[in-house]
């Protein structure tokens, strides 16, 4: 390990010590301040960043791409502008080139060791910190995040969730001891050995990003494989590629400065007729994968990559059980901004909403599904009103497909009765924004058809059940099915608290319960929470385990005698 390397570590290790700490308790922690104030980042952080990424816009961004020829480039923000970045384009006819590129350091940076590693990818985060506002104004104009979201959720809990991944690598890569004394008792003198174990990387990883949350969805993913001594291949969503484009920037920079080759990690934007991930993913230098997108590709993914290991997030149907409520406002106020945060295009995102038909015990009295939908709909009403305030909480509609789905939904021929309609919210800073609150269907138990599929994007539905034992059978059986990354329950019943949390470890499927201040089911902590658990068809990993990195890596001795 250089000098340059221990110095990295030693001046991150306090950050270290604290996330493996964190982990290890499950108690509230937080590395990055997720507040954009002044008074946290300094009076000129946030027109700093914001120049910084309005010099990027229109103009080549300046990274190298090994293998790429030409330019590409068409990212539109959901606000309605332009962004007229290109990037060097990897077409098939560069892959070899690119591979053999990112192959061509893992051997210096395998034998640097678990410290220098953990060094420079703790040194990485700090400098992507330093560029949060930038940032922050690349995930809004790519994902279409309102401002403060894009600050938090892909900047300062992306960056939480970037160091979990380094702080579980550390944990598992200094399980087992870089070396070892191995004495053996016998007649006269103990045989004895001196045993070396050496954490090996698997090879080129490659990571396939998203368009709704480009950073928080690929940086674990990155950061395990890189931590663990893997080259990393970054082939971005064609419609958001600024924020990875930066985040390979900065790691190109550290490494280099560090004295490794800048080419463990590299930026392969594409043009999406070219289907650059089916060809990367299928390559034999390519073992480790991390996709987040729809069933169709990752399924794709998990059938034909098998010389590698598959890591995907996909679609599930996430379900919100109601059975009975001592605070039914709070109830509401908790759905609707579950409905509206970034207009559902969350991958935690409740949909289905059972509840029985004969209505919900409160205290006021028995509510009916209608009356239940009403509620819902007053509280939308009041959180969203005032379309100043709603587009910070809705963002913008990220692609055609997701308003195509919304408006299926509320069409006068869809299923169901449409309880809350979605209505076109008019951005007062972006003319050309594309702006819509949730709509509400209602359905019955009878209507699987619709409700079993994810409808991403701002959709739920009401469906009134035969009672609380049946809404919990749907709720189990669909999620074993179809899967989900969330899922939560109202009730005053210990036994019906009892039965969901039962349901929740069958179907395999994090729980929520009785949520109603602050905490919204669509919301995970960083250090505390997992996000997903790999145990139905949603996801085959959970940010962040130890099994989420330890297979990215082997570890391999050598012995001898002394």
């Amino acid at each position: 390990m250089t000098s340059g390397t221990t110095h990295l570590l030693d001046q991150h290790r306090a950050r270290l010590d604290a996330a493996v700490a964190a982990c290890a308790s499950r108690g509230y922690h937080s590395a990055f301040d997720e507040s954009p104030s002044p008074r946290v980042y300094g009076e000129s952080a946030a027109a700093d960043g914001r120049a910084a990424y309005d010099a990027l816009l229109d103009a080549p961004f300046p990274v190298e791409t090994p293998g790429a020829e030409g330019t590409v480039g068409g990212e539109r923000s959901p606000y309605g502008v332009d962004l007229g970045v290109t990037y060097p384009l990897v077409t098939a006819a560069g892959v070899d080139a690119l591979l053999a590129a990112a192959g061509a350091g893992l051997k210096p940076w395998r034998d640097a060791g678990p410290e220098a590693r953990t060094g420079v990818c703790l040194e990485i985060l700090d400098r992507l910190h330093g560029r949060i506002f930038e940032l922050a104004n690349a995930v809004q104009h790519t994902s279409g995040q309102a401002f403060v979201m894009a600050f938090q959720a892909g900047g300062a809990h992306a960056l939480d969730r970037a160091l979990e991944a380094i702080a579980y690598a550390w944990t598992e890569m200094t399980r087992t001891p870089a070396t070892a004394l191995w004495e053996k008792p016998g007649r006269g003198e103990p045989l004895r050995m001196e045993k070396t174990f050496t954490v090996v990387p698997r090879g080129i990883a490659l990571v396939i990003g998203c368009n709704t949350f480009p950073t928080w969805n690929s940086w674990p993913g990155l950061f395990a494989s890189l931590v663990t001594g893997n080259p990393v291949v970054v082939k971005p969503h064609a419609a958001a590629v600024l924020p990875l484009a930066i985040t390979v920037q900065v790691c190109r920079e550290v490494l280099a400065e560090a004295g490794f080759d800048p080419n463990l990690v590299t930026l392969a934007a594409e043009d999406p007729a070219d289907k650059l991930a089916a060809v990367l993913a299928v390559r034999p230098e390519v073992r480790l994968i991390d996709f987040t997108g729809g069933n169709a590709f990752g399924d794709w993914l998990e059938a034909n990559a098998r010389q590698a290991t598959v890591f995907t997030e996909k679609a599930g149907v996430n379900t919100v059980v109601i059975d009975s409520t001592d605070d039914f406002r709070a109830l509401c106020q908790n759905l609707a901004f579950s409905f509206s945060l970034y207009s559902g295009q969350m991958c935690t995102a409740p949909q289905n909403v059972y509840l029985p038909a004969a209505g919900v015990r409160t205290e006021d009295g028995v509510k009916s599904p209608e009356e239940v939908g009403a509620g819902i709909e007053a509280a939308l009403g009041k959180l969203l009103g005032d379309d100043a305030r709603a587009v910070e909480l809705l963002g913008g509609v990220v692609s055609p497909d997701v308003l195509g789905r919304l408006d299926a939904a509320g069409a006068p021929d869809a299923r169901g009765d449409v309880l809350v309609a979605s209505r076109t919210v008019t951005h007062p800073a972006y003319a050309d924004a594309v702006v819509r609150t949730p709509t509400l269907i209602s359905l019955t138990a009878a209507d699987a058809d619709v409700y079993e599929s994810e409808c991403f994007g701002p959709v739920a539905y009401l469906i009134s059940t035969g009672g609380t034992d049946e809404s919990i059978e749907l709720f189990r059986d669909t999620v074993q099915r179809h899967g989900a990354m969330t899922a939560a329950v109202y009730s005053t019943s210990p036994d019906v608290l009892a039965s969901m949390r039962d349901a929740a470890l069958d179907a395999g499927v994090a729980l929520s319960e009785n949520l109603l201040g602050a905490v919204f089911v669509n919301q995970s902590a960083a250090f505390s929470d997992f996000h997903g658990t790999g145990a139905n068809p949603a996801a085959n990993a959970s940010y962040t385990d130890g099994a989420y990195v330890a297979s990215r890596f082997r570890v391999v001795q050598s012995r001898r005698h002394v």
